[in-house]
This record gives C-alpha cells, structure tokens and sequence, in this order.
C-alpha cells in the first residue's frame, strides 16, 4: 500500500486548508487511516483517523483540532480527505497520513505504530 499526501500550503489564521490522502495498492476502506502531524521540535502528534476493514466505521479527533476538523473518505477515489478550517498559527506542522490493516484508529491514539506512512505535506499558518 503507498500513500500520497497533499494539499499543504500556506494559509491565514482563520483560513481553511483541505489535505488529501491517496491511497494506491489497495482498498482505502479495508483500512484504518489516519492523520498526524509533526510541528518543528514537537513530538507527532495523531490528531485524526477513520476506521476500515470489519470496524464500526468509528471516527477519532484528538482535542486540538475536534470542532475543527472534518476527515472523510472517499471509496470511489480511494482517497481520504481532511478539511481543516479555523485554522491557527499552531496548526502548522507538516502533516502525514498513515493506514494499517491491524492497528485500529483506538490503538493509533495510543501509540501503536501504522505499518503504512506517506511523505509529508507543509501545512504553514501565518499572516
């Protein structure tokens, strides 16, 4: 399975961003996928995630971003999306997406690693 991420950019505070995340080498839904990101000299930091395969399709936000952001999927195009509005300086980081087939979005939360990652996409808030 290989990842793509893209959609980073630059934005203002108060702005909105949509990252996407696509997936070849197999069905995005058989998948849990999930978003982290990673500021500069800050640990990484899960912050959204779909459930896939046999789950209860459950969605997961960690407490920065819920109210704020939006993940969702698209099986037709094998891509998972995450909309991000209200966007603040501290949201800026370089932003991953991941998916396993074992690790659910619960155990991602928790620290268990994804076997699947793709390369990063800048996501910069300024004015």
């Amino acid at each position: 399975v290989q990842l793509q991420a893209s959609g980073g950019g630059l934005v203002q505070p108060g702005g909105s961003l949509r990252l996407s995340c696509a997936v070849s080498g197999g069905a995005a839904d058989y998948y849990a996928v999930g978003w982290a990101r990673q500021a500069q000299d800050k640990e990484r930091e899960w912050i959204s995630c779909i459930s896939g395969g046999d789950s209860d399709g459950s969605i997961l936000y960690s407490d920065s971003v819920k109210g704020r952001f939006t993940i969702s999927r698209d099986n037709a195009k094998n891509t998972v999306y995450l909309q991000m509005n209200s966007l603040k300086p501290e949201d800026a980081a370089v932003y991953y997406c991941a998916a396993d087939r074992v690790v659910s979005c619960h155990g991602a939360f928790r620290g268990f690693e994804m076997d699947y990652w793709g390369k990063g996409t800048q996501v910069t808030v300024s004015s």
